[in-house]
């Protein structure tokens, strides 16, 4: 059962009356305090992906915090109105049209998974609302518009860095993939990770297919067993990711598993035990990094929350802070101008490191290796691009 985060999964005002209070103070008597600013977000609070939600919730919360203990933005403090898509396809549209028609938010972070993601950038886009994602690294997240945003490297990026981590790091040659028809992101990662195997000289043995919610992969195994592969991709999430591995260690599988962002999660490691160790995963960023900035931003989290960031919530929170310095340099939360700040974003200086959009307002991020290591994440290196 997921854990009842410490707040409300409707509506979670940030500094309930000692935020307004203090934006009182200093105001001549009788003035109102200013209206908030108010920001929408959509995640997976509760549902098979909830730890998911509830990590990116928590870096999107510290950022609208900090940002309102430093003066909030144009004057204003910021209120977060975040809803629950219940890891349900179809959800997140609803939720995302209630966040802009009846609650008038001014911008969407949200949602970290590519498939819910793409289910609510139209509406934005109708909108003229910006939406940033943290998470949702599918190509073609950004081609929904342009107020459609992204603060995560794409799935090109991220199947090439595995693939030439198998390659070069684990001396792989003969692989096979199981990835899920369900998901955008899984079928993109499968073809991107495809292709830089067979260009750099190795093999696809094998392909297996599986849908969301599956949970007997014996057969797919079975016959990747046949294939006598050295290594297995499995672009997928925690929760297939862990059933996958038990099974497939069950079987007898003893090669290296590779995995993707979507693996990183506590319950990938409390469901799948000792069958994930030694696994890789690609993702965005590790709090073992010493880098000052990581440092000082798992210190920070760590006092907020009681316990280390990963990169889930490091890309939330770089998320919320990017669109609170695009408002500043708005001057507005008028759309377009908002939008407008937003793709000029040049060089931020985030938990994941320095954020500067394309054209496609996606950003150039180097990524980073883990593997599963006595029960826990732990950093392997660093990939560039």
């Amino acid at each position: 059962m997921p854990i009842r985060p410490p707040f409300s999964l409707r509506r979670f005002v940030l500094g309930t009356g000692v935020l307004a209070a203090s934006f009182a103070l200093g105001l001549p008597s009788g003035r109102a305090a200013p209206e908030p600013i108010r920001i929408g977000e959509f995640a997976s609070l509760t549902g098979k992906e909830a730890t998911f939600g509830q990590t990116v919730h928590k870096g999107t919360v510290l950022a609208i915090e900090e940002a309102n203990a430093a003066g909030g933005a144009l004057g204003r403090p910021l209120e977060l109105l975040t809803e629950d898509d219940q890891s349900k396809p179809g959800e997140s549209a609803t939720v995302v049209k209630k966040l802009i028609s009846r609650d008038k938010v001014v911008a969407i972070l949200g949602e970290l998974t590519s498939g819910r993601t793409l289910e609510a950038a139209p509406i934005a886009q109708a909108a003229k609302i910006p939406l940033v994602s943290p998470g949702a690294t599918a190509v073609e997240v950004t081609a929904k518009g342009n107020y459609i945003f992204r603060v995560c490297f794409i799935d090109e990026f991220q199947g090439t860095v595995m693939a030439q981590f198998a390659l070069d790091t684990l001396k792989v040659r003969r692989v096979a993939i199981l990835s899920s028809v369900s998901s955008p992101q899984s079928v993109g990662l499968a073809k991107f990770f495809r292709e830089r195997v067979t260009q750099g000289g190795g093999t696809i043995a094998l392909e297996q297919k599986y849908g969301d919610g599956d949970k007997d992969f014996r057969a797919q195994l079975t016959a990747i067993k046949a294939a006598g592969v050295d290594a297995l991709f499995v672009p997928g999430y925690y929760t297939e990711a862990a059933l996958i591995s038990k099974q497939a260690r069950e079987l007898g599988l003893t090669m290296p598993l590779l995995g993707i962002d979507g693996w990183e999660s506590s319950q990938l490691i409390a469901l799948a035990g000792a069958a994930v160790e030694g696994a890789y995963l690609s993702t965005h960023y590790s709090a073992e990094n010493r880098a000052p900035g990581v440092l000082a931003f798992n210190e920070r989290f760590r006092a907020r929350w009681g316990e280390d960031s990963n990169a889930l919530s490091a890309l939330a929170y770089d998320a919320a802070l990017v669109l609170i310095d695009a408002l500043k340099r708005a001057g507005t939360t008028d759309g377009p101008k908002l939008r407008d700040a937003l793709a000029a974003t040049k060089d931020f200086a985030g938990a994941t490191g320095r954020i500067s959009f394309d054209a496609q307002r996606n950003p150039t991020k180097s990524a980073v290796v883990l593997t599963v290591k006595n029960g826990r994440f732990a950093f392997v290196q660093d990939v560039h691009p």
